[in-house]
């Protein structure tokens, strides 16, 4: 498995490295709360 530089994404993709990282970000925040609300929906779905 390799991992893939900012840039290297960036130039396959044809964005800046800013938009990369941006996009990263932004998927990554979304995974956090889709994983915080799967454990609210689990706990609410015991009572």
């Amino acid at each position: 498995d390799r991992i893939y530089t900012l840039e290297e994404v960036a130039d396959k993709m044809k964005v800046t490295r800013e938009r990369v990282r941006q996009i990263e970000q932004k998927t990554l925040a979304r995974l956090r709360h889709a994983s915080s609300n799967n454990n609210l929906r689990s706990f609410l779905d015991e009572e």
